[in-house]
């Protein structure tokens, strides 16, 4: 077993021996379980970065053997700068969550944390899989769990938003699925994704290959206008659900992007940019103005994500290796801030049992500590120079000035609309004096949020202030990338 299978299915194996084993009278032991199978999970990724080497754009801890022989399927697994950083996010991402739901979740423990474990094993699948039916496979797979985090442990309009949740992703997964047998038959019975990079398609062929992806991952993302479904999903799903949808089950649409519809269908991909750069400024500036006025925390968030996502697909789509870069950077830092953001909003409603903006004000008088690293979140959700929320949205305004300076100015104005709504929201729960009884009795943060807060903290702040490590590994995979693209595959 090579690296990335350990990374995949390390996780997935501590999840079903906490569903084989694990009850409610055991629960104590079921979170200690869990806890090591996070770690051990997480510790599992990091040779990947130890030994990956920086100089190449070829796929890296290669692994490759048959898995449906008749069908030329073969479960085949690399990693290269663009998929890296993604897959260590997601199995830290995992340590954070796990650590959270510890006291909160007190039914169906081990159900609950081996959902969380096996949905990391999931993702990482996708940001590892060579093979297109293998990414399919587990793309789709990842529906599953958090179909059942938010349906079991949502709030009450949970089997609504479960139910949207899946009709939505699932709805635009069945186009891919037929693009990727229309792409095996063309390359003569293969599902290998680096064939399917060198294939000689038509224009129409692109043009259908193009949209079939995007049916898929614009609603992943998710783009406007298909992005109705996230606040929904968010306000119901439990905080950890929340945190890893936000934080990592986005970042699977925009990893297609650069996978699939660009590399396949460069054609495509560049004379729909211009479309593609529209509806992400939309993303960036309406829903930035939607997200002003929400009432409710966890949908301002919500909507601010999709606003943050914005910025990813506009970076891709101006083809420069600022603006790629910095969309890549941006995804991995929303990862740290999304996360940050959501579970500062379930450590409220663990107390108060509201996400109401008015249900609150002068926290910062009860819970200091905790009010200090929210203050943090929220900068970094800003685009605080410092923090991980300023590098990439830097790097892809600066490529967006160099493509046309309007777009780069549409772009920026993002920065006003983040500072706006997110410091509007942190002075009304936060700041002033203290409002009401339910705010004058809370607590400050116990030991575990601590732990939870600092870990995150560490990442934002680290990432803002050295982002060279994340950005030298994705250097040469992205300058690959754009080379490809430019080169015409018209027959």
């Amino acid at each position: 077993m090579g690296m990335l299978s350990l990374a995949i299915w390390t996780p997935i194996a501590f999840g079903i021996v906490l569903l084989a084993l694990g009850r409610d009278e055991q629960a104590q032991s079921v979170r200690w379980l869990s806890l090591v199978g996070a770690i051990v999970s997480f510790l599992a990724t990091l040779p990947l970065y130890a030994g990956f080497k920086l100089d190449t754009a070829d796929m890296q801890f290669v692994e490759k053997a048959s898995w449906i022989e008749r069908f030329n399927v073969n479960y085949h697994l690399g990693v290269d700068g663009i998929s890296l950083w993604l897959i260590i996010l997601t199995a830290f991402i995992n340590v954070v969550v796990i650590i959270a739901g510890w006291e909160v979740i007190t039914r169906k423990v081990n159900q609950y944390m081996a959902a969380f474990l096996i949905l990391s094993g999931l993702m990482i699948g996708v940001f590892s899989a060579l093979d297109g039916l293998l990414f399919y496979v587990f793309f789709e797979a990842t529906l599953i769990p958090m179909y059942l985090i938010i349906g079991i442990w949502g709030g009450p309009n949970k089997i609504y938003a479960a139910f949207k949740f899946f009709l939505y992703t699932l709805l635009g997964s069945l186009l891919t699925l037929i693009a990727l047998i229309f792409l095996y038959i063309q390359s003569g019975g293969s599902f290998d994704i680096a064939t399917w990079h060198e294939l000689p398609l038509s224009a129409t062929a692109q043009n259908f290959l193009f949209f079939a992806f995007f049916a898929a991952f614009a609603v992943k993302v998710p783009m406007w206008p298909v992005h109705t479904w996230l606040p929904d999903v968010h306000v119901e799903a439990p905080t950890g659900g929340s945190a890893v949808l936000a934080a990592i089950m986005l970042k699977l649409g925009a990893y297609g992007f650069l996978r699939f519809s660009m590399p396949i269908a460069p054609d495509a991909a560049h004379e729909w940019g211009t479309f593609m750069i529209v509806l992400s400024l939309v993303a960036v500036i309406y829903v930035g103005l939607v997200a002003m006025v929400q009432q409710d925390m966890k949908k301002l968030v919500a909507y601010s994500s999709v606003a943050h996502m914005g910025f990813v697909t506009l970076g891709f789509f101006i083809f420069s290796p600022l603006g790629v870069s910095g969309g890549l950077v941006q995804m991995i830092a929303h990862g740290f801030v999304s996360a940050g953001m959501f579970l500062s909003i379930g450590v409220l409603y663990d107390r108060v049992h509201s996400r109401e903006i008015a249900s609150y004000g002068g926290v910062v008088n009860t819970m200091p500590k905790f009010a200090a690293f929210a203050l943090l979140f929220a900068m970094a959700n800003c685009g605080l120079p410092g923090t991980a929320g300023f590098v990439g949205e830097w790097m892809v305004i600066l490529g967006a000035v160099k493509f046309d300076f309007v777009v780069g100015l549409l772009a920026a104005s993002a920065l006003i609309f983040g500072a706006a709504y997110t410091l509007w929201m942190y002075k009304r729960v936060y700041l002033g004096s203290v409002t009401n009884d339910d705010v004058k009795e809370l607590t400050d943060i116990n030991a575990r949020e601590f732990t939870v807060m600092a870990l995150l903290a560490v990442a934002v702040l680290y990432m803002g202030l050295y982002p060279k490590p994340f950005t030298d590994v994705m250097e040469v995979s992205v300058a690959n990338l754009l080379e490809h693209v430019a080169v015409s595959k018209l027959p």
